[in-house]
């Protein structure tokens, strides 16, 4: 048993000093216990891990047998009558004081300055250390990172030591010798060596630029470190775990991989069937241990406690999109019929939810919430709780997908359909369920009660056209051509996810779907700027239509061949919205000039068309052949269609008028664009150009 007594052995009273006598004395004996690296030790231990209790600091200062207990106190005992340490009596723990803090420092100077004055080199480390300069750790380097065989390792060690010791510098930084390493691959030709030893991160001066540029810092420091991480994972994934063909394509604007950063590390979209979480709860096992259990969902007030937290695990897991599918048809039958708090609670629950949730590069995954146009009372209770949401969240993250073509349900709820289209809501309206995107549950496996959709890789169309001499059989030949190698990416990917799971890097996801057996997935290719390789750059101004059902049953046709061949799901085809369309522009600008949306427009195209964009006015004018149209290439994509009609310049009657047409679309979403306030949150019409509310002029679309 440890000696109690030693703990009341340790004093912590000191003699006041009176005079410089008294305070040189105080000096020698706070020197003298310096002088003990042990003592030393101690200070260093409470200053990162405590406070600590008597056996926790004898631990893990090495004092582990009983022989030396004695020795231990001593040592202690020292600091204490110094007044380096303090014990907190009433809890039994000792702290390191600030005068200890003070003679920690001092020792760390005194022996940085000793190792100045030895003339060896040293090393400040990545581990937050100082060791002396070791060439040996450079082979091991060399042979551990790059698998560069022992004897060529040798050869640039030895090439690198010359380099250093020639370096007019006391200290070396771990990074400083990485880059002479690298100099001297490049030198000899290891591109590939150097490529698997190179460090990834920032620049110092883009870090510095992230805290003065807005777009980063909106969501305050959260956003600028992950952005900063995004950055470090977007340039692995490059540069170390793409295969060459594929980054190079990427780099060079024929391809767009989406959202780098994320992008092998977790699915985009995720169908999750609630029903069983309702019912059982969600068991995250050893993982998340600071967030609360997901328990089953008895009553109407679980709603507001577990879905916040659902939500926010979720969100940790997936990158574009959570589709939270039979959540409000399983829990209707444990809703009693008061609407009023319906509304009330899930107004609660939204709002909650959407602080709740973690930032990335990326922006937050959008939450979607399928909802049956059946006709029933909950529908209207949570349109009215979105419409309450969307008052509190200039820029929402959830969203609503009314499924069913129950043309009684959209009208006698068409107030609140039409209020959350001009409040910037996120909305769609689909006779079969589907994404905000447009991507279908069911595309990858029939039975799956959960899906996960990989999407985030577009074909960039008008760079094929551009090099097909406008000959649409040359066209669509390429694009067979660059089906193979998005396939092949978009395999690699998929295993890159299922390890992850397998990992429990995803547990949740890994739970829920099954997927470390089950290993279905949507592999989805996406299809930027049709429109303008067809009527712009190919010619066809006048059987545009007819050419693009050409090109998308080649590759439909196509994607399922090779996704056969390959072994893999079939392999889907879609034309949805992502990131690539500003990116694959700007990049064909630069190598083609300027780019016209028309023939005769002077004005220059900022993005290509993605999906189906519709006038609300046109559909309004000419409803029949515009849905027929827009159905029809729906029809013929199996992977999805991001169909969107904007509605922004129609008045309120109109609004409800064209929103009653859209309901022979297979999949729409009605757009009405907004401005926000930067500097209240506010939303603006897009007309305005000063914030009603503040009168700043910082606006963002």
């Amino acid at each position: 048993m440890e000696i109690e007594a030693s703990h009341d052995l340790v004093s912590q009273s000191e003699i006041k000093p009176s005079g410089i006598l008294q305070a040189a004395k105080r000096v020698r004996m706070i020197f003298s216990v310096m002088a003990s690296p042990n003592r030393i030790d101690i200070l260093r231990i409470l200053n990162s891990k405590g406070p600590l209790t008597y056996s926790e600091l004898k631990s893990l200062a090495g004092f582990k047998s009983k022989k030396e207990s004695g020795k231990f106190a001593y040592h202690l005992r020292k600091l204490l009558r110094q007044s380096l340490v303090a014990l907190n009596k009433a809890e039994r723990r000792y702290t390191i004081t600030n005068l200890g803090k003070l003679v920690l420092s001092l020792a760390r100077q005194i022996e940085e300055r000793s190792i100045i004055e030895s003339g060896k080199m040293y090393v400040r480390t990545s581990r937050h250390s100082i060791e002396e300069f070791n060439s040996n750790r450079i082979t091991q380097s060399l042979v551990r990172e790059a698998n560069m065989p022992l004897e060529q390792a040798h050869k640039i060690t030895e090439e690198v030591e010359n380099k250093v010791y020639k370096f007019q510098t006391v200290y070396l930084t771990s990074s400083l010798i990485r880059e002479t390493v690298n100099s001297i691959l490049i030198e000899h030709g290891y591109e590939e060596f150097r490529s698997k030893l190179a460090r990834l991160g920032l620049p110092g001066s883009d870090i510095s630029d992230m805290f003065s540029n807005p777009i980063y810092s909106k969501n305050g420091v959260e956003g600028i470190l992950s952005e900063t991480s995004m950055a470090v994972f977007s340039e692995n994934l490059l540069f170390n775990v793409l295969p060459k063909d594929i980054t190079d394509m990427h780099l060079a604007g024929e391809l767009n991989i989406s959202n780098t950063g994320l992008w092998n590390l977790m699915p985009d979209t995720v169908f999750i069937d609630t029903s069983n979480i309702i019912e059982n709860g969600l068991n995250f096992k050893g993982k998340y241990l600071n967030v609360s259990r997901v328990k089953p969902i008895r009553t109407l007030d679980d709603i507001t406690a577990i879905l916040p937290v659902l939500i926010s695990v979720l969100s940790r897991e997936t990158s574009r999109e959570i589709i939270l599918d039979n959540f409000i048809s399983s829990i209707s039958n444990k809703i009693q019929n008061n609407n009023e708090d319906i509304e009330s609670i899930f107004s609660r629950a939204f709002i909650s939810s959407s602080i709740s949730r973690s930032y990335s590069s990326s922006g937050f995954p959008v939450i979607t919430f399928p909802i049956p146009l059946d006709g029933s009372s909950i529908t209207r209770s949570i349109l009215g709780a979105y419409v309450k949401y969307l008052d509190n969240t200039p820029t929402p993250t959830i969203g609503l997908s009314l499924v069913g073509n129950d043309h009684d349900s959209v009208k006698r709820n068409s107030d609140l359909i039409c209020n959350i289209v001009k409040n910037g809501g996120i909305l769609s309206i689909s006779r079969n369920f589907r994404s905000h995107t447009g991507i279908g549950k069911t595309l990858a496996d029939e039975k799956s009660s959960s899906v996960i959709s990989l999407q985030s890789l577009a074909i960039n169309l008008p760079r094929l056209a551009y090099q097909s001499n406008k000959d649409e059989t040359y066209f669509r030949a390429r694009l067979a051509l660059m089906i193979k190698p998005a396939i092949s990416a978009l395999l690699a990917r998929k295993n890159s996810i299922i390890e992850m799971m397998q990992r429990e890097m995803l547990p949740v996801l890994a739970n829920i779907t099954q997927m470390m057996h089950l290993s279905k997935m949507n592999l989805v290719i996406n299809l930027t700027g049709i429109r303008e390789s067809v009527y712009n750059i190919l010619g066809h101004e006048f059987d545009g239509e007819e050419i693009i059902q050409k090109i998308l049953h080649t590759a439909v046709e196509v994607a399922t061949d090779q996704g056969n061949q390959a072994g893999a799901d079939p392999v889907r085809i879609a034309m949805i919205t992502d990131d690539s369309n500003t990116r694959l522009a700007s990049l064909d600008s630069e190598k083609y000039g300027n780019m016209y949306g028309q023939a005769g427009d002077e004005m220059l195209i900022k993005s290509y068309s993605q999906g189906l964009l519709i006038s609300g006015r046109d559909l309004l004018s000419n409803p029949d052949s515009t849905i027929e149209s827009s159905n029809s290439i729906d029809r013929l994509l199996n992977g999805g269609t991001s169909l969107n009609v904007d509605v922004s310049d129609l008045t309120d009657s109109e609004l409800m008028d064209c929103i009653d047409k859209s309901r022979d679309f297979n999949f729409f979403r009605p757009i009405y664009r907004n401005k926000v306030c930067s500097s209240c949150g506010a939303k603006i019409s897009m007309t305005s150009e000063v914030c009603q509310s503040c009168g700043s002029t910082n606006l963002s679309i």
